[in-house]
């Protein structure tokens, strides 16, 4: 019994260790599945699709332009060709590097009238608006479309005049319609077309486009977006690089608010410029006799008004100190650190303006930083003491001047100081008249 239990198992073991063969497929084909299959790339057949498409409707039509382009992209392959698809559009063909047209295959197929360069002017903006549904339609030619404009703008030389003045009425109508990142003009800085006069002309052309698409601040926007607010003189030859020629241009197109938004920007660059000195005297605790000869020459060469240097002045002097946090304490701290520095705002409130102007952002300060609210009426005595303010400025700042920011408060605060001044006048004019009578 003992032996027939032994080659049970032993006939088990024996079993269990054989391997079994694996099954095969022979006479069976692994079929790919259509996205792994890699397509082969036709782009000339592709564009003589669109091309013979849109020859055949002809540039009368364009609701069938954007019937056959929407109907073309469940049978073309957009997501593949979206760049020569756009060349098409805009040019009337497939762009060779440079700007020209790609002369390969069959030459009716080379090109179609049916794009923006052949285009009226008037169409022009019919012919963004089909373009736009297009993208609305297949959104994943966005990407495609924003790399065309970025390109198309680099082979401005290789276009007509003619071209080059369409492509930049659409360009701006496609920029004030959010279709393509402003930052694209920066693709204009090119050496070449700067020192031809070709990237002006065309800049030029596409801000008054913008604006009259939208409007002027909408063109600002667009400026600032794509960082050129500070550069614009740079897209003029070298040998006309100044503000003289900047708005000569300007204002014989029409674009006289964009020659006042440079200066505005001009002179914020230059406050900047000021405040970041005025921080570093500040920070090592210039002399106020130095820092008073340097703001001065400063305002000079900036060419900066007397109540904007004081302005600052006062700005940078409340941003150097870091403030008590306990009221009563930061009051006196205030005070200490303006006593210090009334000479150098005492030397830009020369002009009635430049007083005003102190008093009312002395005001906001205290108002928009509520632990000042209580000192503004030390504030304001101190500066009358040291020949900041005189007592003419506080009285018409007193009578209507004010801001309106906290006003009954510190009319309120001003009031004993404001009757003492006016009766010191008074008593002041009396004594002259009984002198003059003497």
């Amino acid at each position: 019994m003992l032996k027939l239990v032994s080659a049970i198992l032993l006939s088990a073991s024996c079993f269990m260790s054989q391997k079994q063969p694996k099954p095969t497929l022979s006479g069976q084909r692994i079929r790919t599945r259509k996205r792994d299959e890699k397509e082969k790339q036709d782009p000339l057949a592709f564009r003589d699709a669109i091309i013979q498409g849109l020859q055949e409707i002809g540039n009368n039509d364009l609701d069938q332009v954007l019937t056959f382009l929407d109907k073309s992209g469940g049978k073309l392959n957009y997501r593949l060709y979206g760049e020569c698809l756009f060349d098409i559009l805009f040019a009337g063909g497939v762009l060779a590097p440079g700007g020209s047209i790609l002369e390969e295959g069959e030459k009716a197929t080379w090109r179609t009238s049916v794009c923006v360069f052949e285009a009226n002017e008037e169409d022009l903006k019919t012919y963004v608006q089909v373009i736009n549904k297009v993208i609305a339609r297949y959104r994943y030619l966005q990407k495609a479309f924003e790399e065309e404009i970025q390109k198309i703008l680099l082979f401005l030389k290789g276009f007509t005049e003619d071209q080059r003045n369409k492509l930049a009425i659409v360009t701006g109508i496609i920029l004030a319609n959010g279709m393509a990142p402003p930052t694209c003009l920066n693709k204009l800085s090119s050496d070449i077309l700067i020192k031809e006069g070709i990237a002006l002309q065309f800049l030029t052309k596409v801000f008054q486009s913008v604006v009259k698409e939208k409007d002027f601040t909408s063109l600002s926007s667009l400026i600032r977006k794509a960082e050129l607010e500070n550069k614009l003189m740079d897209f003029f030859p070298p040998n006309k690089q100044t503000q003289e020629m900047f708005e000569k241009h300007f204002n014989a197109n029409g674009l006289d608010k964009l020659v006042l938004f440079q200066k505005a920007q001009q002179a914020m660059g230059t406050r900047r410029a000021f405040q970041q000195q005025l921080k570093e005297m500040l920070t090592e605790e210039t002399p106020v006799k130095e820092m008073i000869a340097t703001c001065k020459e400063e305002m000079k060469k900036s060419e900066l008004l007397e109540e904007d240097v004081v302005f600052l002045v006062w700005k940078g002097l409340m941003k150097a100190v870091e403030w008590n946090k306990k009221e009563e304490l930061l009051h006196d701290q205030a005070l200490r650190h303006l006593k210090i520095y009334t000479p150098l705002l005492a030397t830009f409130t020369s002009q009635a303006k430049s007083e005003l102007t102190l008093l009312v952002k002395v005001q906001e300060y205290c108002y928009d930083n509520m632990s000042f609210m209580k000192v503004f009426q030390k504030i304001v005595m101190l500066f009358y003491k040291t020949d900041v303010l005189s007592e003419d400025a506080i009285i018409k700042w007193y009578n209507g001047g004010h801001s309106t920011k906290g006003k009954n408060v510190f009319l309120e605060q001003m009031k004993k100081m404001v009757e003492w001044l006016q009766n010191a006048e008074e008593e002041t004019g009396s004594e002259e008249e009984d002198e003059e009578e003497a």
